[in-house]
């Protein structure tokens, strides 16, 4: 609860004015006043009316350029006289806000069709802000008249304005399809929304379609004219076709924009690329900018310079390391870090009827124009119904006094109230007497007489037509679709303004992979790995480790040399597989990290092996119980901090064993702690990217203890420990030749008594 103390009165009541205390709910009154401003908000601020695709300032500027007889055909006036006027009479809000929102519907890079045509500075696609408005001019477009065509034909409803002294329009007639052509963006409480500009042909065509089809047209029809957005700065739309109609269909969703960008030859095997369009609301000095941080910070090797040499176009030059960059590769690593690639949000939330905010479908947002359209069309044929009536009423009266024409001039010459007379002579109303009364003397000729009756004909003709026009449904789509064809053709493919800038590509996959090397400037590292598990990565490729630290009761596990551009992969005994990049390991400063921290490990998991990943690889897995398969090492690679499941380990088995096959084998030497060396051919083996895998070799007791491709060709080589090379053929090793899965024999007389095949061979 809270206390409001109410201001003294000068009277000695007890009534509010006198000072008591009024006790209020503190949660009904924050309720009250928050649900006011949200629906202040809502309505008359953020979101566009769906009829005429405007918000309230954007259509009070119309309106008050239009009262200011601003047509496209006359002279521009000081924008400075616009926003008073707008202030002054209608939106009684900051002056900068209104000049802001006027500078914004002359922009043609951000609106696709302009409703103000502005003289002057009125900013760039760089971020600039355009000049006081005691310097610009301005006046309506073409677009702006189609909007406020037969505003004066009672063609909607008008609202006293803030004060009551002026009158405003709730909405406008709207003959051009502006929510979905320019678009809209706005934030109110709870809720926002976000459109973006489309083509107005193509809006056409599809209303034309849907006025066919009202019942049984869906979205996936309208798209069939509607593809997608038509940016004003161009672009191209990478997102897919299930997506758009996904966002279609739904009213949320949005479309990835890509810049357009071409290759030019600089000569001698030089090259570079050009950047023409960038992303809708993408501001040009910010875009490069953001690049050339990246290019400072090394995040982007492949590229070398940029530069901005654009006039009244855009061009921004893109110069690569050197000529044997892969230009697709160049571009892709862009298009992830920078915002040469956009994601434009689609959310349709708008006012119906001016008053209950929805999200619509395009479907719904069309069909919705389109009852705007009939009712504008209802009310202003009744408007010119009247209008025609009233002439009517006037002409009949004047062909009555030309067929007595010599009784009217009497009557009024001799008669002291000539209009009473009038009226009971010749069975007038007021409104014919007086219409005579006031006739002049040059309009009492024959060829008068003849207008006359020439215009009372075509006006009852007019009158007919009407009549019938808003006694027949189908006649009055019929009109419908003539007005939208008009505009269809005034905004058609072949004008200049009509044109679609946008277009749309299909992306093929780009390895994620390459384009995150590419991102990462390529320098050498050696990897160290403690027996606990900690990684850390030294600068350059050392060969004395001897000096490093360990903590207590830790020491060296493996190092190996790499490039921080590597991926290195973690084996570990549970059959997962994790991948680290070089660049992302930490420094060789302190002790490192646990590889724990770096990748979803199960605590009971132990590392099994690291090394550096190479693509063409292929490695042999086995478990404790001697199962296993030949694994593609590309197929270990794992995108998330979760890694892969590569080997499925049965309950009490684990991974034991990865080795390397060397390139062109086709034996496997096995050999067990047992000491029992298996040879068979390799194709017995199958390739997997994952699975339990079969049999390799035969176990009483004991497990793998080494494994190695060979050709049988070459025969089988091993290093004992004096690091001695023997090699034998396959003759000599016949009696060791099996199949998988066999338990094999004791390994032969010079075999290591570490029961590994060294480095031989």
């Amino acid at each position: 609860m809270g206390k409001r103390v109410l201001p003294p009165d000068s009277g000695d009541g007890d009534g509010p004015g006198s000072g008591a205390v009024e006790t209020v709910n503190l949660r009904e009154a924050l309720e009250e006043r928050y649900l006011a401003y949200a629906l202040s908000t809502i309505m008359h601020r953020a979101l566009p009316d769906v009829r005429d695709g405007l918000k309230p300032v954007h259509r009070r500027l119309l309106h008050a350029m239009r009262l200011l007889r601003l047509d496209p055909n006359t002279a521009f006036k000081k924008c400075a006289r616009v926003v008073g006027d707008v202030i002054g009479k209608y939106h009684p809000h900051g002056d900068q806000a209104v000049y802001d929102a006027m500078v914004r519907l002359a922009q043609d890079f951000a609106q696709r069709y302009p409703l103000v045509d502005g003289q002057g500075n009125f900013g760039n696609i760089d971020g600039d802000n355009a000049a006081a408005m005691r310097y610009t001019e301005a006046r309506l477009t073409d677009v702006a008249m189609l909007l406020l065509e037969g505003l004066d034909e009672d063609a909607v409803d008008f609202r006293p304005n803030y004060d009551g002294s002026e009158e405003e329009p709730v909405v406008l007639p709207g003959a051009f399809p502006n929510l979905l052509a320019n678009g809209s963006a706005g934030i109110a409480v709870g809720m926002a929304t976000s459109i973006p500009p489309h083509n107005a042909y193509e809006l056409c065509q599809a209303a034309l379609y849907l006025i066919e089809h009202r019942e049984t047209a869906t979205v996936a029809d309208l798209m069939r004219f509607v593809p997608g957005p038509d940016f004003p700065t161009g672009g191209i739309i990478v997102e897919s076709q299930a997506s758009m109609r996904d966002a279609y269909e739904t009213g949320r969703g949005g479309f990835r924009v890509r810049a357009r960008f071409t290759q030019e030859d600089l000569g001698r095997g030089t090259w570079a690329v050009v950047v023409t369009e960038s992303p809708y609301q993408v501001q040009k000095s910010r875009l490069i900018e953001k690049i050339a941080e990246l290019i400072t910070d090394k995040k982007l090797p492949l590229l070398d310079d940029v530069r901005d040499e654009s006039a009244e176009d855009v061009r921004i030059v893109l110069v690569p390391k050197s000529k044997n960059v892969d230009p697709k590769i160049l571009m892709e690593s862009l298009f992830k870090l920078s915002e040469l690639e956009v994601r434009f949000p689609l959310n349709m939330n708008v006012l119906s009827g001016g008053q209950v905010p929805n999200v619509l479908s395009l479907k719904d947002v069309l069909s919705q124009w389109l009852e705007h359209r009939k009712d504008v069309l209802i009310r202003r044929s009744r408007h010119r119904l009247g209008v025609i009536e009233r002439r009517l009423e006037i002409l009949g009266g004047y062909l009555i006094a030309y067929l007595n024409l010599d009784e009217v001039i009497r009557i009024i010459r001799e008669e002291d109230e000539p209009k009473q007379e009038l009226m009971k002579a010749f069975a007038l109303n007021e409104v014919q007497a007086n219409a005579i009364l006031d006739m002049r003397l040059r309009n009492l000729r024959k060829l008068e007489e003849f207008e006359i009756r020439k215009e009372f004909d075509a006006l009852t003709l007019e009158r007919s037509q009407i009549l019938a026009l808003l006694d027949s449904d189908a006649q009055q789509w019929k009109v419908i679709a003539h007005d939208i064809k008009d505009v269809a053709k005034k905004y058609g493919p072949e004008t200049a303004l009509g044109k679609r800038r946008t277009s749309f590509e299909e992306v093929s996959a780009t390895d994620t992979s390459i384009i995150l090397e590419a991102m990462i400037e390529r320098e050498p590292i050696t990897v160290v790995v403690s027996d606990k598990g900690w990684i850390r990565a030294l600068k350059g490729h050392i060969d004395d480790l001897s000096r490093l630290e360990f903590k207590q009761g830790d020491a060296l596990k493996i190092a190996f040399k790499a490039q921080t551009s590597d991926k290195i992969l973690v084996f570990t005994s549970d059959g997962k597989a994790f991948t680290l990049v070089g660049a992302n390991l930490p420094g060789g400063r302190g002790q490192g990290e646990p590889i724990r921290l770096m990748a979803d490990m199960d605590e009971s998991a132990e590392i099994l092996a690291v090394f550096v990943h190479q693509p063409d690889t292929r490695r042999l897995v086995v478990t404790r119980e001697g199962k296993g398969f030949i694994l593609p090492e590309v197929d270990a690679v794992a995108q998330t901090k979760k890694g892969k499941q590569i080997v499925n380990c049965g309950k009490g088995d684990q991974l034991v064993f990865t080795g390397v096959i060397a390139p062109g084998a086709d034996h496997l030497a096995v050999i067990g702690t047992n000491r029992k060396l298996l040879l068979f051919p390799l194709i017995e083996l199958a390739e997997m990217s994952r699975g339990a895998g079969v049999r390799v070799q035969r176990y009483k007791d004991g497990t793998i203890s080494d494994a190695r491709g060979f050709k049988a060709a070459e025969g089988l080589s091993w290093t004992d420990t004096s690091g001695r090379v023997f090699n034998r053929s396959m003759d000599e090793m016949r009696d060791w030749l099996g199949h998988r899965g066999d338990a094999g024999r004791l390994a032969p007389m010079g075999f290591p008594r570490s029961n590994k095949f060294g480095n031989g061979g």
